[in-house]
């Protein structure tokens, strides 16, 4: 199990899975703006998303769970 975590403060600005969604290495999960860049965050192992724990327009700080992928 993977835990996808936040690297710094930021708003979700779009989110590209949804939970029971296969994910490979690599892919991107969710998109977060900050200082208006897109910063996206990516899968770090295959694996299927159990848990979304972020909405799209949520702000989120630096170690904040994005998602969990078993």
């Amino acid at each position: 199990m993977a835990e996808i975590r936040a690297e710094m403060v930021a708003n979700v600005w779009k989110i590209l899975v949804a939970e029971g969604d296969p994910v490979a290495d690599g892919d991107t999960l969710v998109i977060l703006e900050s200082m208006k860049m897109e910063i996206p965050v990516l899968a770090e192992d295959d694996g299927v998303i159990a848990e979304l724990k972020v909405a799209e327009g949520d702000v989120i700080q630096e170690g904040d769970l994005i998602a969990v992928i078993e």
